[in-house]
């Protein structure tokens, strides 16, 4: 989302909140990037800030620095839990960005139990944007589960591993939570893989993916496989029923006969064909383009 701010010609600077491996500022596709181990100003980066932009925890001190320093501030927001509306409504937040329909509805229901015009001053939903030729490629011959923790479905990849022991697995270890990664001759264990090179190390090895998952706001590892024409079977959440629309394969994450009897169909070749047209089709409808131009108009007109 900052990278077309950055093609419109703004000064973009992302300031991390966590500790991590970097200690100098770095550049990220014209992005300037400062660790938290930089130790550098923030608050006078606020004061010289035309607009503030956050999400998830970094929402509650970002807002008092913005009403500090007098700078608009957005929130993004990445789930629909009540800590997330919450934050964005209690800042003075000038603009909240919502990743899909679904949860711009949930935010009326939960605004809607709010005193008056305590709410953000303006909405927009912005998609996560996935440019599809940055993933587009050749699938490979792999059923791939990206995250293995048990919500996002590591016990459904293990049941189903051992009902097929014939075909081949990916188990790509997720960034957090507890991950199951079976012990199997078709499972191959993938290591934690960046966004970059998701392309090459899951996608081109990659034929089904699978999104068993108890809860997706949107589900951005479907839409990037759907780049590819890779068909993604996956659980009814609000979520990825939005952002996989009719190339989304719905099954209960509770039926594991039901996933593999879809896989089964969905290996034969006329059904796969069938279905990764579907993904393709999708995966046009959800160029990023446009929204990302509106999103660079509304950011311009918050600047002070």
């Amino acid at each position: 989302m900052l990278r077309p701010l950055v093609e419109r010609g703004h000064d973009v600077q992302v300031w991390l909140s966590r500790y991590g491996k970097a200690h100098e500022v770095y550049d990220y596709r014209g992005i300037q990037v400062v660790p938290l181990e930089a130790r550098l100003d923030f608050p006078t980066a606020v004061k010289r800030a035309h607009a503030l932009i956050a999400h998830l925890e970094t929402v509650p001190s970002a807002a008092a620095m913005a009403r500090g320093y007098g700078a608009p501030l957005v929130v993004v927001c990445h789930n629909t839990y009540r800590p997330t509306f919450r934050d964005a409504a209690a800042g003075g937040t000038a603009l909240a960005v919502y990743n899909s329909e679904w949860m711009r509805r949930e935010a009326d229901l939960f605004f809607a139990e709010y005193p008056k015009g305590v709410r953000p001053g303006s909405e927009l939903i912005v998609r996560p944007p996935v440019f599809a030729d940055e993933y587009a490629t050749k699938p490979g011959k792999a059923i791939t589960l990206v995250n293995c923790n048990p919500e996002k479905g590591g016990k459904v990849l293990r049941s189903l591993a051992e009902r097929m022991p014939d075909q081949q697995f990916l188990a790509v270890r997720g960034a957090y939570g507890e991950q199951i990664l079976p012990d199997l001759p078709n499972v191959e264990i993938v290591e934690h893989v960046r966004g970059e090179d998701m392309r090459e190390k899951v996608y081109a090895r990659t034929k089904v993916l699978l999104m068993p998952s108890s809860y997706e706001s949107w589900g951005r590892a479907g839409v990037e496989a759907l780049a590819s024409g890779i068909p993604v079977v996956a659980h009814p959440t609000p979520g990825l029923c939005e952002s996989l629309g009719e190339a989304g394969v719905f099954v209960d994450r509770e039926d594991v006969e039901g996933y593999e009897a879809v896989l089964r169909k969905l290996l034969q070749p006329a059904e796969y064909r069938l279905a990764s047209k579907r993904a393709k089709a999708r995966s046009a409808e959800l160029d990023p383009t446009a929204e990302l131009a509106v999103w660079c108009d509304v950011i311009e007109g918050l600047a002070r």
